[in-house]
Parts: C-alpha cells; sequence; structure tokens
C-alpha cells in the first residue's frame, strides 16, 4: 500500500491507520508506505509545479520504483493525485480515497473557506497539536500555491478514466467531502465503487477514526486477493 497526505500533512498523518492495519495483519505481516509530495508533506518553493498532473507522475514514478501492485489510499487534496495515477498507471489496483476533493461547487476561495470552516467546528481540539507541526513543516505559502492548483482539478472526470476499485471514505460531519459529492465521485468511477460515511467524523478521519479507515482497507485489500 501506498499513502498520500492531505494538504500541508505529512506521514505522521496516517500513524494511527498504520498501527491498525499492523494490529490485524496475520501474522504481523504488514507492508506500507507513505509518499509525501510538495505541498502535500514537503515544502513547495515558488516555481515548483504543483498541478495534480505534475504531483500524479512524480507519484507513479515512486510506484514504479516499487515494482509490485499498489493500493494507493489518498487524503483530501491527495486524493486527486492518487486518482490520476491510476489513470497513469497499471500497476495501481485499488483506490481508498479519504475526504476526497475537489467538488467543481466549491472551486472557488470564498466557498472552499465556508466549507473548512462549517468543517472545522466538528474537529476535536487535541488535532491541534498533532496537525500544526505538519503544517509548519510544509508551510502555509505552500499550502496555499498547492491549493489553488488543486481546487479547479475535476476528480470526477479522472475517475471515469479508471477501472480499479474505488472506496470512498468521509466523515459524516464533513462539508468538504460531502456525501453528494462522494456519491457523484462514486458514481463517476469506471470500476465497482462505495461511500461509507464514518459516524462522528470530520475531514480528519485518519485521525480521529483511524480504526474505521483501516476497516475500509482492509476490506479493499480482501476485494484485491
Amino acid at each position: 500500500m501506498v499513502f498520500v497526505p492531505g494538504l500541508g500533512l505529512d506521514c505522521r498523518e496516517w500513524n494511527g491507520v498504520h498501527r491498525c492495519l499492523r494490529d490485524g495483519a496475520a501474522g504481523g505481516e504488514h507492508r506500507e508506505s507513505v509518499v509525501v509530495l510538495p505541498a502535500l508533506g514537503q515544502r513547495a518553493p515558488r516555481g515548483t509545479e504543483l498541478a495534480v498532473e505534475a504531483l500524479a507522475e512524480r507519484l507513479t514514478n515512486r510506484i514504479r520504483a516499487v515494482g509490485r501492485e499498489v493500493l494507493l489510499v489518498g487524503h483530501s487534496a491527495g486524493c486527486p493525485v492518487v486518482v490520476e495515477a491510476a489513470v497513469r498507471c497499471a500497476s495501481v489496483v485499488g483506490l481508498v480515497l479519504v475526504g476526497p476533493v475537489t467538488d467543481p461547487r466549491a472551486a472557488t476561495w470564498p466557498r472552499m473557506i465556508s466549507q473548512w470552516v462549517r468543517t472545522a467546528v466538528h474537529e476535536r481540539s487535541w488535532e491541534a497539536p498533532i496537525l500544526l507541526p505538519q503544517y509548519t513543516r510544509t508551510g502555509l505559502g505552500s499550502m496555499a500555491r498547492g491549493m489553488n492548483a488543486v481546487r479547479r482539478f475535476r476528480t470526477d472526470l479522472a475517475l471515469a478514466h479508471t477501472s480499479v476499485p474505488v472506496a470512498i471514505v468521509r466523515g459524516a460531519r464533513d462539508r468538504i467531502a460531502r456525501y453528494d459529492w462522494c456519491r457523484r465521485l462514486a458514481d463517476a468511477a469506471g470500476g465497482p465503487a462505495s461511500v461509507t460515511s464514518v459516524p462522528g467524523a470530520g475531514h480528519m478521519v485518519p485521525l480521529t477514526h483511524p480504526q474505521a479507515l483501516a476497516a475500509a482497507i482492509r476490506t479493499m485489500k480482501e476485494i484485491k486477493q
């Protein structure tokens, strides 16, 4: 499995999910890797190409270096990147999209900020000490440029060019990855797709509900076996 963080986040976003997966792995056997990319865990100096297609090409190069079939797991702004990588790379055999963006109805900055504010009230205060060091490492400038590059990407259109199974996981209180948008993504997918809403969760499902996400990943792995 290969994991791609959300905007501004890094490997630490997935720690809880990895623990849950390892705890549930038969005989303790489990392999995972996290690929951080510019604005998605790495600082992006001015002039860095941050278009989804460019980030997907970076990811695809890493996948090819792995030399085996992979399940891609992306969160938030990482979702368009893993979808585009699946379009480009035959080694991708499944997708898990967690809180996926970008709903074309919320491509403007005012709409995105409104969605974020309405979702943030449902997050937990204990998340801040975990998120802030990651945001600081990536840098607010990198994050802003990254979101500006990704906000108009049509994830739904890209999914139509894939044929792999897709599991979409969202928080029931997420106003960024709303249910109707996630259902639209599932309907657009070229392969079998499902939508799961995690009760009580906001946008940061990998942090707040790692067990639920690990369960969705295990189900996807069973489908591929």
